[in-house]
């Protein structure tokens, strides 16, 4: 029997939902257990959600298949803030779950139209979970018009939230900078930390989101 073949046969064994030991699937296949540890670490490695180690046994973790959905940006915003709001759990098992779903529904997100230049200009890709976490606050502030602290990568900026878009896979603010004094796009996911400040601020001509001219 060749190793593609055996695999599939393993796969198809584990798909019962049992627990299942090295030992009695070494039986069934008529192989080592030695070949058995090896190959459930290719099955895992080819992304096939074996659960378990050596001595206790291994059985598929049950999975949920979603039929495609299509989603508005308001649900998938939603989406995201309820991701987030688990995320921030102390279970550890739930944060993770959390954490992971976000980094699916960041790769799910559509790509059909390319990214702007502006969005594309940071190299560094940070997490989408960290990107999530921020959007409470920030739209918060862009609600009640409060002024925030963004502590960026090297830098620091007071700014006057506008709106906040979903562009290609990331949330991207668009503020007017009090620190900079101009207009200025950032990446959610750059963000290390987002602090509302106690001051408010009101339209002002130049510093409206109307007059944001990218």
């Amino acid at each position: 029997m060749s190793r593609a073949d055996r695999l599939f046969d393993l796969h198809a064994v584990l798909r019962d939902g049992e627990m299942h030991t090295a030992a009695d699937l070494a039986r069934r296949l008529g192989v080592a257990q030695r070949t058995i540890y090896r190959d459930m670490e290719a099955l895992a490695a080819s992304g096939v959600p074996v659960v378990g180690t050596r001595g206790t046994g291994y059985r598929l973790a049950r999975l949920i298949a979603l039929p495609p959905l299509l989603l508005t940006e308001a649900e998938a915003e939603a989406l995201n803030l309820g991701v987030l709001i688990v995320a921030e759990t102390t279970d550890p098992e739930l944060h993770a779950a959390a954490t992971a779903l976000a980094e699916k529904l960041d790769a799910a997100l559509p790509e059909d139209a390319p990214a702007p230049a502006w969005l594309t200009a940071h190299h560094a890709r940070a997490s989408a979970a960290r990107g999530f976490s921020h959007i409470p606050v920030l739209r918060s502030a862009i609600r009640s018009r409060q002024k925030l602290r963004l502590d960026l990568p090297g830098e620091t900026e007071v700014v006057r939230p506008l709106a906040l878009e979903n562009w290609a896979r990331h949330w991207v603010l668009t503020a007017w900078s009090e620190t900079s004094g101009q207009f200025t796009r950032i990446r959610a996911d750059l963000i290390d930390t987002a602090t509302a400040l106690p001051e408010l601020f009101v339209d002002e001509a130049g510093k409206r989101l109307e007059d944001a001219a990218f």
